[in-house]
């Protein structure tokens, strides 16, 4: 996968399409991302009286899949490429500018 958390996104189908922001948290195993303000859902909490909590709704973001994402460089959706260097180490490049992310 080459979404990696701290990227910043651009969300390309769903609800959310055009949406962009950070990505929280990217799951691997499952080729799903978490990405802040992006698929809000209403999830409703049961009271529990033992531990003094009220019932409530709490919206929080939900997993997206990470085909439905792209890497976002100027606000603009591209591609993510590997190129390595002399020393060995992979370095990811963006297949619009050539440059190093």
């Amino acid at each position: 996968m080459k979404i990696k958390s701290g990227d910043e996104v651009i969300v390309l189908a769903g609800k959310d399409k055009g949406a962009t922001g950070k990505v929280v948290k990217a799951m691997p195993r499952e080729d799903r991302v978490i990405v802040e303000g992006v698929n809000l859902v209403k999830k409703h909490r049961k009271a529990n009286p033992t531990g003094g909590q009220q019932s409530e709704v709490v919206t929080k973001e939900a997993p997206i899949h990470v085909s439905n994402v792209a890497f976002a460089e100027g606000g603009k959706p591209t591609r993510i490429g590997y190129r390595f260097e002399e020393d060995g180490t992979k370095v990811r490049v963006s297949r619009r500018t050539g440059k190093d992310i």
